[in-house]
């Protein structure tokens, strides 16, 4: 990382930051391109770095990408605020930012769907205890985004 002195290693800061994060932004890359998707998540702590759960549509390009390419990149960020100045050149952006690599993969078993489905909806809606059918996890694909590397940096 370029700016280490906007690092953030402690992961409890890490987790925070992801957190206050409200959409995770996917990208993959194919023949015609780069092609970056915006999604709801929910971050779950498993393996050395963690994971994300998406949902979303069975089928579509995001769903054929994942089915060819699942080696993604994904970004999210959070806290903006525009630090002004009395010089063009003295603006600053804050703000907080996780990016990082990983591989991502359609979850099969219906009740890792249910609990992927109930954490993505804690993630939003955490004052509700929700449950789902196994009929509403069937009608969805949820994607797990096994994460291989991590970096994330704030600038005040």
């Amino acid at each position: 990382m370029r700016r280490s002195d906007r690092e953030i290693t402690d992961r409890a800061e890490i987790v925070r930051i992801i957190a206050a994060c409200d959409c995770c932004r996917v990208g993959f890359a194919d023949a015609d391109g780069v092609y970056i998707v915006p999604l709801n998540f929910a971050y779950v702590e498993t393996g050395a770095l963690g994971a994300f759960y998406f949902h979303g549509a069975k089928e579509g390009r995001k769903a054929e990408l994942i089915a060819a390419r699942p080696t993604v990149g994904f970004e999210m960020d959070c806290a903006h605020r525009l630090n002004a100045s009395d010089r063009a050149c003295g603006y600053s952006f804050a703000y907080q930012s996780v990016i990082g690599t990983g591989v991502i993969t359609q979850v099969a078993d219906p009740e890792e769907k249910k609990r992927a489905l109930t954490a993505i909806m804690a993630h939003y809606a955490p004052e509700t205890a929700w449950v789902f059918t196994d009929g509403q996890a069937q009608a969805v694909a949820v994607y797990r985004l096994d994460i291989e590397s991590l970096s994330c940096k704030a600038h005040a």
